[in-house]
């Protein structure tokens, strides 16, 4: 038996083994992107829209305004939380958050200690006990005038006290040297290489206000448009026992809420600034003082109004916890509190796992067959539209507009769902009708209407490109998922077999001639080794080895190659035998 040769079907689980060793060696193949079904997932909603409550469903008919089914689905686990928003069914916004997560600082409040003044760029850099110091600039130590997104309704002080008058910036280092203790909160958080920004002017946000314990200035978001609320949420903020010198602001999430929601929320605000000030008197620098909930909690705070249908957890301990806060504000929204208990992952449940895989992806497809590619650079992203194998045949214009149109709507989903930053570019395919290009910025502008960062959008110019800001609060998914490449660098290439050849060739030739021009009476051959990654030394071998003769042969060298797996593609290392000298 032992002389026998093995079978072929004895072979083949052997041989499937070695293929498989040989793919896990290298790269995952590039994903494309596969299109999601977004008629099979709103049709999915809609089945589960049928067990909204009787009231909503009442409301709903008599306004006769078919709203969106919303929801918020919560995948907690041990490393790291995910909240994907779901708006009939199509993920509209994606979080993660990490435990013990840097981003977890952004809106905490921390006693720190000024650590150094730069005078150039008018700011003081604070150490809270971090690895990077908070940046805070002078602008930022100064009480702040109000926001312009903010109506003033009321100055909560007294006709005796005066407002504090703002400090010089030229004589802010000698009010604030260095070593003072200073309270701050953190407005966004570290990115790259820089450290936290943050600001003395203080703000802790509830469900329906936020309060503003160092300003007086009591006033209402202007998102909220209508004449009648806003009459109505002014007469509130009069009534209201607001402790002097502190101030409210009244959130979008206020706009229809009865009087007791925002009195309940007061007193909770009052109660966590209280914690917060004894902290403040007791506590050394540097240290915390107040950190804002974790991403589950957060999240619910800020979206669970009564737009949000349902929000469903996976996780036991983080469902009683946010049932218990969400109790404090509102036990009747405690209902839509829900925990799920099946054995399928919550997020393959509801199809959120390949929304998100297109979430990473260069390339995302659009519904009628055009495409968007997506390119992230350290200076700005560039978006370009695609028309594809588009399914419309028919007017070219009338093509390129319905596939612009999808793009729009695509895009501002991007942006929420890979929380991008910063200058934007959207290069739409050319259109030649005015109205078309204006119908584009108008379906742009909708799109990010919903956006809690701020946008700043720019008509489309006569080169068919739109520019558009968007506020970076923090980095983007991506650039907390991923990591730069440790074999490019983050180039996301590296030289060419050829390049590193051609490169080699030429410092060889530079080396043996200036070693002839050094020493022209020398007659013995040059003695060099080369040491290079195997995929040079193939191409040597192979497609140059006669270019490296006549290099041997002009100049009396005699040229040893070795591969070294070791090395980098695009690193060599030539020794001269002789003396020892290394060139690379």
């Amino acid at each position: 038996m032992s002389d026998k040769k093995p079978t072929k079907k004895n072979n083949q689980p052997q041989d499937q083994n070695s293929k498989l060793d040989e793919e896990l060696r290298l790269p995952p193949k590039p994903q494309t992107g596969t299109k999601v079904d977004q008629d099979k997932l709103r049709a999915e909603a809609t089945q589960r829209a049928k067990k909204r409550p009787l009231m909503t469903k009442i409301i709903e008919k008599f306004k006769g305004q078919k709203k969106p089914y919303r929801e918020l689905i919560i995948n907690s686990e041990a490393l790291e939380t995910r909240v994907g928003s779901l708006v009939d069914g199509i993920l509209d916004k994606f979080d993660i958050e990490r435990r013990h997560s840097a981003q977890r600082i952004v809106g905490g409040i921390f006693k720190g200690r000024i650590k150094n003044l730069d005078p150039g760029l008018k700011a003081a850099f604070v150490d809270i006990g971090m690895p990077k110091n908070a940046f805070l600039h002078y602008w930022d130590i100064q009480p702040q005038d109000a926001d312009s997104s903010i109506e003033v309704v009321r100055v909560n002080r007294s006709s005796k006290k005066k407002q504090p008058k703002k400090i010089p910036l030229k004589e802010i280092p000698n009010h604030y040297p260095i070593g003072t203790e200073i309270v701050i909160q953190i407005t966004k958080g570290p990115i790259g290489t820089k450290g936290p920004r943050s600001t003395t002017n203080l703000s802790i946000p509830g469900r329906f206000i936020v309060l503003v314990p160092f300003s007086d200035q009591c006033g209402i978001s202007r998102k909220i448009e209508d004449n009648k609320e806003r009459a109505r949420l002014k007469k509130i903020i009069r009534d209201l026992t607001i402790p002097e010198g502190m101030g409210i602001i009244v959130r979008t999430a206020g706009e229809g809420k009865k009087a007791r929601y925002f009195v309940r929320d007061l007193h909770i605000l009052l109660q966590t600034w209280e914690k917060i000030q004894k902290k403040m008197d007791t506590a050394k620098a540097p240290s915390c003082l107040y950190k804002e909930p974790d991403l589950a909690e957060r999240t619910v705070r800020d979206f669970l109004t009564e737009d949000i249908d349902r929000v469903l957890i996976d996780n036991e301990e983080d469902h009683e916890r946010i049932s218990e806060t969400v109790a404090q504000i509102s036990k009747r929204s405690t209902s839509k509190i829900q925990l799920y208990e099946d054995s399928i992952p919550i997020f393959e449940r509801y199809n959120i796992e390949k929304q998100i895989e297109q979430t990473f992806q260069r390339q995302v497809p659009l519904p009628s067959g055009g495409a968007i590619v997506i390119e992230e650079t350290e200076a700005l992203i560039a978006i370009d539209v695609n028309t594809g194998s588009h399914k419309n045949k028919g007017n070219e214009n009338d093509t390129i507009f319905q596939v612009n149109c999808e793009a729009a709507e695509e895009v501002a989903r991007q942006i929420r769902l890979r929380n991008i930053g910063g200058l934007i570019i959207i290069d739409f395919i050319d259109m030649k009708q005015r109205r078309h290009r204006n119908a584009i910025l108008s379906r742009m502008r909708e799109a990010m209407s919903t956006d809690k960062a701020k946008t700043h959008i720019l008509p489309i110019s006569p080169l068919g490109i739109m520019q558009m800001t968007r506020q970076r609060m923090q980095e983007s998914v991506s650039s907390g998922l991923y990591t730069d490449c440790p074999y490019c660098r983050g180039k996301g290439i590296v030289k060419s077999a050829t390049t590193v050849s051609v490169e080699l060739q030429r410092k060889l030739s530079g080396i043996v001639r200036r070693a002839r021009a050094r020493n022209p009476e020398l007659e013995r051959a040059i003695k060099l080794r080369i040491l290079v990654n195997p995929a040079i030394i193939d191409r040597l071998r192979e497609e140059d080895a006669d270019l490296l003769i006549s290099l041997e042969k002009d100049y009396n060298a005699q040229l040893t190659f070795r591969a070294d797996p070791n090395f980098h593609v695009e690193n060599y290392r030539v020794i001269d035998v002789e003396t020892g000298a290394a060139y690379g």
